[in-house]
C-alpha cells in the first residue's frame, strides 16, 4: 500500500518561497569583479585606506599582510595581517571569506566583510 504525505498550506508556501528565492537569485560571477588595486578604501569608510594588500591561498586559508593608512595628517601606517577561509569555486578559483584581521603589534583585532576572489594569480574584489 502506498504512503501518503501531507503538507500543510503554510509549509508548502514556505517551501515554494525558498525554491523561488534560490532560483531567482543568480550565482555571483566572481570573474567579473574588478581587479583589486592598492590602495583602496576600508570597508569601514571614513577615509581609511588599505594598502600593500596581496592575498594568497595557503591551504584552507587566504592570507596577507597589509597596512592601514589613517586620514589624519602625519599618522604612521599601521601594520596588520588578515586571514580568510578559502572556498574553492566551481569553475576554478578560490573565494576568500570570513576575514579575521589583527594588528601586528597585538593592539587590535576584528572581522571584515571584505571578500576577494583569486583565480590564475589575479585577485578581484566585489564591485563598490
Amino acid at each position: 500500500m502506498g504512503r501518503f504525505w501531507f503538507v500543510t498550506a503554510p509549509a508548502a508556501f514556505a517551501m515554494g518561497t525558498a525554491l523561488l528565492a534560490a532560483v531567482a537569485r543568480p550565482a555571483e560571477d566572481y570573474t567579473q569583479w574588478p581587479v583589486l588595486t592598492n590602495p583602496f578604501e576600508s570597508t569601514g569608510g571614513g577615509g581609511v585606506m588599505i594598502d600593500d594588500y596581496h592575498p594568497v591561498v595557503d591551504g584552507v586559508l587566504c592570507r596577507t599582510d597589509f597596512t592601514v593608512r589613517l586620514p589624519a595628517p602625519g599618522s604612521e601606517p599601521l601594520r596588520n595581517e588578515v586571514e580568510f577561509d578559502a572556498v574553492p569555486i566551481t569553475g576554478g578559483g578560490v573565494l576568500c571569506i570570513n576575514g579575521r584581521w589583527r594588528a601586528k603589534d597585538g593592539s587590535a583585532s576584528g572581522i571584515t566583510p571584505f571578500r576577494v576572489f583569486i583565480k590564475d594569480g589575479i585577485v578581484r574584489r566585489p564591485p563598490a
